[in-house]
């Protein structure tokens, strides 16, 4: 249902609505899942890993599950089955690859690819049109300072990054010309404390030969002008904003979350 535009921002609630969110099990997903819940919002998560989608599912309170490879065509087709239809999509799975250009399998391409654009667009192509019907939604797409800039050694991250951003540009113009009170955005943040940049320390230290301890200060961190990282609930924040009220005014747009990384 339409938001009544006479409620003010203040009075107004995601209570009731039905949410999707890829990787949800961990990290920066589960983070925007618990957020969400306690909004009131129909959660299901979606994630490859079933032991940590059932402690996922618990300390959530019973959110839905589905066990998911994002990587496979037939899986996307078969979460966007499972669900029905959502108010508020996101698409947030992910994972990473560190390698030199000229050695990064082709393998570990596809798949990056595969789980980063390919399964955001294909979860958008199904769920969009419903949206458009009951004229309200949200799509957000998890997306990093990586689609904004480039790193050495993440050929597939980077280039997932970027064409989501395109993606998310795309989609927020053709919803518009559909439904004003549809909007697709992403946020952009710099590390976050996962197990995902916890496995890039390790990555990295192989990749340059920096001893793991310096990897977080010198590496990862080395272009950040506050050097800390983010929050999953930081990220999650930002997520809950833009399924808000006010969130029309950034359809289209790529929040950088970098912690002044693209200040300099």
């Amino acid at each position: 249902m339409k938001p009544d535009p006479r409620v003010p921002p203040s009075q107004w609630s995601l209570n009731g609505r039905r949410a999707l969110v890829t990787g949800g099990a961990s990290g920066i997903g589960f983070a925007i899942a618990r957020r969400l819940c306690l909004a009131g919002v129909d959660v299901t998560i979606a994630d490859v890993d079933h032991d940590r989608l059932a402690a996922a599912r618990q300390k959530l309170g019973g959110a839905g599950t589905i066990v998911a490879d994002l990587s496979k065509r037939a899986d996307v087709h078969a979460v966007a089955d499972a669900v029905g239809h959502v108010d508020i999509l996101i698409n947030n799975a992910g994972l990473q690859h560190v390698s030199p250009l000229d050695d990064f399998d082709e393998d570990q391409w596809d798949v990056l690819l595969a789980v980063m654009l390919t399964a955001p667009f294909l979860l958008m192509r199904r769920l969009l049109p419903g949206m458009y019907e009951r004229g309200w939604g949200r799509v957000i797409n998890v997306a990093s300072v990586h689609g904004l800039v480039a790193s050495r050694h993440k050929a597939a991250y980077v280039a997932a990054k970027h064409g989501l951003l395109g993606l998310t540009k795309t989609a927020a113009l053709e919803a518009a010309a559909r439904c004003s009170d549809v909007t697709v955005a992403a946020v952009c943040p710099s590390f976050v404390r996962t197990a995902l940049v916890e496995k890039q320390i390790v990555d990295q230290a192989k990749a340059t030969g920096l001893p793991p301890e310096q990897i977080l200060d010198d590496v990862l961190l080395e272009r950040n002008a506050v050097k800390r990282l983010i929050e999953p609930d930081d990220v999650a924040a930002a997520v809950e904003f833009l399924c808000g009220p006010n969130a029309w005014t950034m359809t289209g747009s790529a929040l950088a979350m970098d912690a002044g990384w693209l200040a300099h």
